[in-house]
């Protein structure tokens, strides 16, 4: 379960933080600042271009140039994304969210997030350890009858956050229209177009998001309270 017990009832400093007997995030009707959505944009810009340059072949590192500029891009982006994190962290999930946000969905959504970040800097350090590794002689397996060399699972562990960070990014899309449909005003603060001016009246993604609540209220029923 991703919300540990204390973090939902047994702190007296959450207790003062949320409010109702739903215990819901209070309205957070600011927006991003305008250094924020840059730093936003350009990583996802910077995200992209590594995708697309990604070296798909493992032989393609004897050109001493390509390995020395995936080297010093590895670095940057690392660079880039500690310093990404250290800025964001100051701004809570749900910045400019009209409405309330359920507790449970908050630490769903910081989760997702602190999970994005993880990927973000395994990405880079597991690439600088393939360049590393390449540089000393290390090789891949001839043949699949052969056992794993350190190369083999440093690869397997690059793939595997990588395509991690693929779903998540999804995820992260999903939530994004999903919150845009509702209207809660979160998309408006930090996406530049198709603002939200108001919450929808449309009943049926009413209807999906009261069922929403209920859920989450449901998980929040596994954790009780240390007065009950």
């Amino acid at each position: 379960m991703f919300v540990h017990r204390r973090n939902l009832h047994s702190s007296s400093h959450l207790i003062k933080k949320y409010h109702n007997k739903n215990h819901l995030a209070e309205p957070m009707t600011k927006s991003h600042t305008n250094l924020a959505k840059i730093v936003h944009w350009s990583f996802i810009l910077l995200y992209l271009y590594g995708i697309f340059k990604q070296v798909n072949d493992l032989d393609d590192l004897e050109d001493k140039e390509l390995l020395v500029f995936e080297i010093i891009f590895a670095s940057i982006f690392l660079i880039i994304v500690i310093l990404r994190y250290s800025y964001m962290r100051r701004f809570k999930n749900f910045l400019g969210a009209r409405e309330p946000v359920h507790i449970v969905h908050y630490y769903f959504a910081r989760s997702v997030h602190k999970a994005m970040y993880a990927c973000f800097i395994l990405l880079p350090l597991t690439g600088l350890m393939i360049a590393g590794l390449y540089s000393q002689g290390y090789t891949t397996n001839a043949t699949p009858d052969e056992g794993q060399t350190v190369m083999d699972l440093v690869l397997d562990l690059h793939g595997a956050v990588a395509d991690l960070s693929y779903m998540l990014i999804l995820l992260h899309i999903a939530a994004a229209i999903y919150s845009r449909v509702k209207g809660e005003g979160v998309w408006s603060s930090m996406v530049p177009i198709l603002k939200e001016k108001e919450p929808t009246s449309n009943k049926i993604i009413t209807h999906i998001s009261n069922l929403e609540n209920q859920f989450y209220d449901k998980i929040q029923n596994l954790f009780p309270s240390k007065k009950q």
